[in-house]
């Protein structure tokens, strides 16, 4: 398809720890549900994007990409009471109703959201900065590229930290079950691609999912949106939340410190 043991400080709902081998990780919870996620704390540096060399600032990393788990509380209104659901409460804000199951069959719990469009992956953000207080956002595909490649300039194995065309089984994997990259990050390669901003502020998606090639999973994939992605939605216009043929779309978030 065209895809830390001491803890040292509190970071609000979450405890900020560290090894001596990774940065410093907090775990952000959801006011009033029990799902949460980690985040890494990478450092300051720079990364060469095309022939243009970009400074990266310090920010927290989402560990994995966004799971189910966490999206379903967004998608499917599961903060609001039945009587605000039935209301239409945060309508314009929320995505429709999706195509199908919207795991496709692949799995739910621990697993990759997919098919949201850019416009949804930025709304979700908007609503967990709401639920949480915190800058949580979609990274810059340089920031996205300098946390995914954790410092290093090698190749690394495939099989051992990418589910992609020749492992993944035509389907997204649980996330966090393959090795992470240096700075404690999983599945920045392959099992489903991630939302990112490009340098001219347009989304785009990184790393390859489970349906790309092996030459093509790489730090420096990039892959923009493309209309064969809603090809079977018959809505006019196509809807601004979910990619009805986009199943190995997904997204990872920042958290602005």
């Amino acid at each position: 398809m065209s895809t830390v043991i001491a803890a040292l400080a509190l970071f609000g709902m979450g405890s900020v720890t560290q090894t001596a081998t990774s940065p410093e990780r907090f775990e952000q919870k959801i006011p009033g549900h029990l799902p949460s996620f980690w985040l890494r704390k990478i450092p300051a540096g720079e990364i060469t994007i095309g022939a243009k060399k970009v400074a990266v600032t310090s920010l927290w990393v989402a560990e994995t990409e966004v799971t189910w788990d966490i999206y379903d509380i967004f998608a499917f209104r599961l903060d609001l009471t039945p009587k605000e659901q039935a209301t239409g409460v945060d309508a314009t804000a929320r995505p429709s109703k999706p195509y199908g199951e919207p795991d496709r069959g692949f799995g739910h719990q621990s697993y990759a959201a997919l098919g949201m469009t850019a416009n949804s992956a930025q709304k979700f953000c908007d609503w967990l900065n709401k639920k949480t207080g915190r800058k949580f956002r979609l990274a810059t595909e340089a920031e996205w590229e300098y946390a995914a490649r954790a410092g290093s300039t090698a190749t690394p194995k495939l099989d051992e930290v990418a589910w992609y065309f020749d492992n993944g089984e035509d389907q997204t994997h649980p996330v966090g079950t393959l090795k992470p990259n240096a700075w404690g990050l999983f599945d920045t390669l392959g099992n489903a691609a991630e939302w990112a901003i490009d340098l001219k502020g347009v989304p785009v998606t990184c790393g390859g999912s489970y349906a790309t090639k092996a030459d093509k999973t790489t730090f420096g994939t990039r892959q923009y949106y493309e209309p064969s992605w809603q090809d079977a939605d018959a809505h006019v216009p196509k809807s601004k939340w979910w990619l009805s043929d986009g199943p190995f779309v997904g997204m990872r978030i920042v958290c602005d410190p």
